[in-house]
């Protein structure tokens, strides 16, 4: 059999070429835009030996004829046998007008290609979209019936397959599959779609909460989803069935499953709490349509449901798909597949490698790297405190990515042993001597920052004092509690402040303030740390509200413990379980690239839930805790406990510690 298909290249249509070739003696032609290029090396690498019968010619699906020249056009003419249209744009976040182009149109062109061809069968791939939101069950042989096509996705689905219905030149079959995932084997996917868009939502319920403790979901409608395989496979059996010209076959699960069990269904598969306190999404319709309308009318309104959908990485269009509407009748398709042993396999069968296939292969987490240097190259980013610990490891990953990295620090020769550090792994830094506690040299530095560079597209707020002593053992120390907010809180709010004004005239900033878990969970012994931080928070929120509508954003890291210079000094953390610069400075990296209000560790967050739920409950749990640990050797020195070298930490207490993991005890 000879095959020509466009889309070939796709996450479909490469699969569809390879069950093609399967059968020896099979050859097809693929259409691409750039033969040679990369998107052809690696389907051909994906075909494998295979790879000799793919012929690839030179093409573009928004053409007249999908812009084939005469000579291939003879070439072919008379020589295919099935004619296979998958080309098209499925994504919800597409262009309204290259969606419908590339659909619309480029149904109307392969059309006229597969004519001057003189094809034979056209198999046109369309979509369950093209009923819309049609409430109820929509039949293989229902088509005029679709509701509520406005959507750019669902209108050009609809329209490209009525191009396909209206054809008299050429036998013609129509596919339409449910939303497709990944390889049920596998798991193997190439882009995040359809029920991808919550699997974030899902891994940060994971990363906030036990996998034991009950949490809030959703309920809505029966969401159809198939894996790429079954597709594939259907397709391809049906097409080779004699007698079915002109027919239409629902690609989908004959028992699909509701969006609240869906996404339980990955949650479980992720080991992330089960959502076992659902809302149903079909409350929304007890609100009067009027008054929804009004409501999306109105600007904050329309502001703050940007807001949350963009804070949980979801379309703005996603909700119209959480009530779904439409089943979906497959009595032909099953009578075309009866016998061929293919059927669509329940999705509790496949979530589990779905999902390990995403985490471990698409999960936007993965390209930190990559996706940092998209988000600081050629801009100048500031680091303080960046000649040690977290700051120099952020530093170097600033510089490795492109951004021009500035640091600052007291020390002159830990400076330029930082550069020498940043410059030997091929990253190029400057250093500023500073001292961010002296508000005159603040004002001086950030003066010339700003003749030097114009502006400080991102600043990193890392600078910081800790001091590890109880209020008991500070009675006779008020200058701690001085120093400490000079540099945590007023040093950072210095070059804060200073580089704010350019910023503004810009329109566009970020700002990252390194933290403390002890901000969340107020760990004894740090009163005076705690304190400082506490205060930059606090200020951090005043001011991101003020700024939300100026283009300068604020980060707050709740940073857990990390082995840095800062906390050498004191033997009780020789064996504590902390987090290495290095992790640390990934964590500043995940700042600067999705820009969250904050990020923290799932105990910091339990720390702060139980201080605001059982208050009393949190201080015994840190009393506990701190009646076991001994004071650091300085505090000691100055009438505190005895110092206590790590071997002699009690079990009760390194229990403790594992439990309250990152926690400053």
């Amino acid at each position: 059999m000879r095959y020509f298909v466009t889309g070939g290249t796709g996450f479909i249509g490469r699969r569809l070429i390879r069950k093609l070739l399967a059968s020896e003696g099979n050859t097809v032609h693929f259409l691409v835009r750039r033969p040679g290029g990369s998107r052809e090396a690696a389907l051909r690498e994906f075909l494998g030996p295979a790879e000799s019968r793919a012929i690839a010619v030179a093409g573009d699906i928004c053409q007249a004829r999908c812009g084939l020249t005469d000579a291939d056009l003879q070439a072919l003419a008379g020589k295919v046998d099935h004619f296979f249209h998958l080309a098209a744009v499925y994504d919800l976040r597409a262009d309204p007008a290259h969606e419908l182009a590339t659909n619309i149109d480029g149904t109307r062109n392969a059309l006229a290609l597969a004519r001057a061809l003189d094809a034979g069968c056209f198999h046109h791939v369309s979509s369950i979209a093209a009923a819309g939101l049609y409430d109820g069950v929509f039949r293989e042989d229902m088509f005029e019936e679709a509701e509520h096509i406005e959507h750019p996705y669902f209108r050009s689905k609809h329209d490209s397959e009525a191009l396909v219905r209206a054809e008299r030149s050429l036998p013609w079959r129509i596919y339409r599959p449910g939303l497709v995932v990944g390889d049920s084997r596998t798991g193997e996917a190439d882009k995040i779609d359809g029920p991808y868009y919550f699997f974030k939502l899902i891994q940060r319920l994971r990363g906030l909460l036990p996998p034991w403790m009950p949490a809030i979901g959703v309920e809505g409608g029966r969401i159809n989803i198939v894996p790429v395989d079954y597709v594939v496979d259907a397709m391809t059996w049906i097409a080779a069935v004699p007698g079915l010209d002109g027919g239409c076959f629902h690609l989908t699960d004959p028992a699909p499953k509701r969006v609240g069990d869906v996404l339980n269904l990955f949650a479980h598969a992720a080991h992330a709490p089960p959502m076992t306190l659902r809302i149903n999404a079909a409350l929304v319709d007890l609100v009067p349509a009027g008054v929804r309308r009004g409501l999306a009318a109105v600007a904050p309104v329309r502001r703050l449901a940007q807001t949350v959908l963009d804070d949980l990485g979801l379309p703005d269009t996603i909700l119209q798909f959480i009530n779904y509407p439409t089943r979906f009748d497959n009595r032909q398709a099953a009578a075309a597949l009866k016998g061929s042993g293919i059927a669509c396999p329940p999705l509790d069968s496949y979530a589990t490698v779905i999902w390990d296939y995403w985490e471990r292969h698409m999960d936007p987490a993965l390209f930190v790297g990559r996706s940092l240097r998209s988000h600081v190259e050629g801009k100048v980013a500031l680091v303080t405190g960046g000649s040690s610990g977290i700051g120099l490891s952020t530093a170097r990953k600033l510089a490795d990515a492109g951004a021009t990295t500035l640091i600052c620090g007291r020390d002159q020769a830990r400076l330029t042993a930082a550069c020498e550090q940043i410059g030997a792994g091929g990253g190029t830094v400057k250093a500023y001597p500073a001292d961010l506690t002296d508000a005159a040299d603040c004002e001086r530095f950030v003066q010339l920052l700003l003749a030097e560079h114009g502006r400080v597209d991102i600043l990193v707020n890392n600078a910081g004092r800790s001091i590890r002593r109880s209020v008991e053992g500070s009675f006779g120390r008020f200058h701690d509690y001085e120093r400490t907010m000079q540099l945590n809180y007023f040093g950072a709010l210095r070059v804060t402040v200073g580089l704010l004004p350019a910023m503004l005239a810009k329109g566009s900033g970020h700002i990252v303030n390194i933290s403390s878990i002890g901000v969340l969970t107020n760990a004894p012994r740090f009163s005076a740390y705690v304190a400082s931080k506490a205060a930059l928070d606090a200020w951090t929120q005043c001011a991101a509200s003020e700024f939300a509508d100026q283009g300068i954003q604020f980060t707050t890291v709740n940073m857990p413990l990390v082995r840095t210079p800062m906390i050498k000094p004191s033997h009780v953390y020789d064996d504590a379980p902390t987090l290495l610069p290095d992790e640390a400075a990934d964590l500043v990296a995940q700042a600067i690239i999705n820009r969250p209000v904050r990020i923290a560790t799932r105990v910091g967050i339990v720390g702060q839930t139980l201080h605001a739920l059982a208050p009393r409950l949190a201080q015994t749990v840190l009393n506990t805790a701190y009646r076991l640990s001994p004071d650091s050797a300085p505090a000691a020195q100055d009438g505190g406990q005895a110092p206590q070298r790590p071997a002699g930490h009690s079990a009760e207490y390194l229990a403790m510690r594992q439990l309250l993991h990152g926690i400053h005890l």
